[in-house]
């Protein structure tokens, strides 16, 4: 097998992506998440160099101005999000696979410049009501920040045509499976 692949989970938030991917973490110790890096503060619980590369406005500004990022955007103003270059020389060294997840365009702009050697997965809500549940029963986000997420979700799913596979995630074991096939066939080319 080329462990020199990636497989990346793009999804609107709330859809289950990140709980997809824990699992798939368990089923497979080749694989390896890719940290992101953000300009966002902590949240309680999270920490520097395991959930997130933690950075100020400046740092960040400074690194893309270096070229430091394979990709990056300002998903929200003031709100920043990218893949280090660096994070993928970490995990290849160890001979593994890197799992990313990322939103739809850091998706689309990996799998361009990954072409065969990524897998692109979309997970899709069944429904926006169910999606904007999920996002309300987390009770992490304000109502403005639910709204911003339920707004752009809309325009994020019509972007599911872009990507290798769609998986529903209606039912999560069969969701989680689902991947699982389409990961292994991937694995095995």
């Amino acid at each position: 097998m080329d462990n020199r692949k990636v497989i990346l989970f793009s999804a609107p938030s709330g859809c289950g992506k990140t709980t997809i991917i824990k699992q798939l973490l368990q089923y497979y110790d080749c694989f390896e998440f890719s940290i992101s890096a953000t300009s966002r503060s902590p949240r309680e619980g999270e920490r520097d160099g395991v959930d997130y590369y933690f950075l100020t406005q400046e740092e960040f500004q400074r690194r893309v101005d270096a070229g430091e990022f394979l990709e990056w955007e300002e998903v929200y103003p003031g709100l920043r999000y990218g893949t280090l270059k660096s994070e993928i020389d970490r995990i290849w060294d160890k001979g593994h696979v890197i799992i990313f997840d990322v939103d739809v365009n850091g998706g689309k702009n990996i799998k361009r410049y990954f072409g065969d050697r990524a897998l692109s997965i979309f997970v899709m809500p069944p429904s926006i009501e169910v999606l904007e549940q999920r996002l309300r029963s987390r009770g992490t986000d304000s109502e403005e920040s639910i709204r911003k997420r339920l707004a752009r979700s809309a325009q994020e799913l019509g972007e599911s045509k872009c990507f290798d596979c769609t998986i529903v995630n209606d039912d999560l074991q069969a969701a989680v499976e689902a991947t699982r096939e389409r990961v292994l066939a991937f694995l095995e080319k």
